[in-house]
């Protein structure tokens, strides 16, 4: 028997609501992460051009395509509102599993309780709060579940499985690692005809006609940031530094279980498996989770964020099971210590603020960029590896590092002309690409504690030519500019 969802429920919506508040908070003060370059470089372009074929860009192109007018509208603020966006994003991703648990028969209280633990994993924490593509495809995901909830149920009109297709196709073209949970849905809907597949194809359609149009556009682009760079990329880069163990099974593995254990994620998995789903709505979920699950341990190496994907139908089931069978005294003990280690990256985050908020000094370091480059004359577009620090100081980027430090690091993954054709640069044909006009260099030294700058390039580069080297004020960041012509 199914519950009813009542917006009336104040411990949901409460609960929310104060997620949002929390969620929009822990984005301005998380530590800046260089995987957000890319997200914030590519929101902008695409307002003035296409992904692939106008500009580079390493993921399947929704996000940024979805997000650019919101990214031009915000002006200097654009860093910031993309991290708030995926805030937003986390918390309707955790109202729609409470939505989802309750429509496939859980009581409020298991489904609000298996919610909130979902809130306390790192996995869930750091994605909301950084400007990735991982919180969009789990929220459509997390809404697909709450959808299928209702097939099963048989509470669903029609248009409900247009909506499935349509949001589970979406999920995929932000990320392709979704593609993997919309498959394994699919196959499902195939084998139990309740649930529409035809209906649920055609929702698939606007989304695969997105990727098949950027396809055309730009074919071999658009195959190497979807596919073959992920593929590649990560395993010349660690093999470089020395790190094969990163690559390993056994890393893989123990990074896995880690990230897992940061948080309740592992302790549900137990769970899960410990209690085999018995009715529709489990099977469909331990269906799922497998596919999360394979979605997540194929990239190598395994990061926290890949893991994205499982938390949705792993805590719904949680929720399917407490239900039924309440949790004892040992289990919510296990809850509570798992809880306080998922938010204790959290929280180390927020003490870091006695150093300064970071979405401020964003602004801040903006602000002077802006006064420095102006002062001396610059003409843009502007090279970096930090990309995402431009817009706070209203410069344009260049498109060819569009990626951010990613493919700037690669050696051997394209010849020159494809860098050409793909609007790229690699650190070891900088000296033969069509000319600089302005860098900035420092964001990764500055900010990445731990990582190594891959700046040095750029520094030759304009050391060179005799460009002239200006401090931006307040921080690490340093402009280099050409000499000024003489009047």
């Amino acid at each position: 028997m199914t519950r009813p969802i009542s917006i009336n429920n104040f411990g949901w919506v409460a609960f929310v609501t104060l997620t949002a508040l929390g969620l929009i908070a822990l984005a301005m003060i998380r530590p800046f992460d260089h995987d957000e370059s890319q997200y914030v470089a590519a929101a902008l372009l695409s307002a003035g051009g296409l992904p692939y074929r106008d500009f580079a860009y390493l993921q399947t192109p929704l996000q940024p395509m979805l997000l650019a007018p919101l990214a031009v509208a915000s002006g200097i603020w654009v860093w910031p509102v993309l991290r708030a966006v995926n805030a937003l994003c986390g918390a309707v991703m955790l109202a729609a599993c409470y939505a989802a648990a309750r429509q496939g028969g859980a009581t409020a209280r298991p489904a609000l309780l298996a919610t909130a633990l979902m809130a306390c994993c790192d996995i869930f924490l750091f994605t909301s709060a950084v400007a990735r593509n991982d919180a969009i495809p789990a929220m459509l995901l997390a809404i697909a579940l709450w959808l299928a909830m209702r097939q099963i149920a048989g509470t669903a009109r029609p248009v409900e499985a247009v909506a499935i297709g349509l949001v589970l196709s979406a999920a995929t073209a932000a990320k392709i690692s979704f593609a993997l949970p919309a498959a394994a849905y699919g196959l499902y809907a195939l084998a139990n005809r309740d649930h529409r597949p035809a209906l649920l194809a055609l929702g698939a359609l606007p989304a695969a006609a997105l990727m098949l149009w950027l396809y055309a556009e730009a074919p071999a682009a658009c195959w190497f940031g979807v596919f073959t760079f992920p593929a590649q990329a990560p395993a010349e880069w660690y093999l470089a530094q020395g790190m094969p163990a990163k690559l390993a099974l056994i890393g893989k593995a123990l990074d896995t279980i880690k990230f897992l254990a940061l948080g309740p994620a592992l302790m549900a998995l137990v769970i899960a498996l410990r209690w085999p789903g018995r009715a529709a709505a489990e099977r469909l979920l331990d269906l799922m989770i497998v596919a999360g699950a394979i979605a997540a341990l194929l990239p190598e190496p395994t990061w926290r964020q890949y893991l994205l994907p499982i938390l949705p139908p792993l805590f719904i089931r949680l929720a399917l099971v407490w239900a039924r069978v309440p949790p004892g005294r040992g289990a919510r003990i296990a809850a509570v210590i798992f809880a306080t280690g998922g938010l204790a990256p959290s929280v180390e985050a927020g003490l870091r603020v006695l150093h300064g908020v970071p979405m401020v000094t964003v602004i801040e370091q903006g602000a002077a960029l802006r006064t420095v480059f102006a002062k001396a004359g610059g003409v843009g577009p502007v090279a970096t590896l930090s990309p995402q620090l431009l817009p706070a100081a209203g410069l344009a980027i260049d498109p060819r590092f569009a990626p951010g430090p990613f493919y700037f690091r690669s050696l051997n993954l394209l010849n020159a002309q494809q860098e050409r054709q793909f609007h790229l640069i690699s650190r070891n044909r900088i000296e033969t690409a069509a000319p600089l006009h302005a860098i900035l260099t420092g964001g990764e030294a500055a900010w990445m504690s731990g990582e190594p700058s891959d700046d040095q390039p750029l520094i030759d580069y304009a050391v060179a030519r005799g460009w002239r080297r200006l401090p931006v004020p307040g921080g690490r960041l340093t402009l280099y500019l050409p000499p000024r012509r003489a009047p």
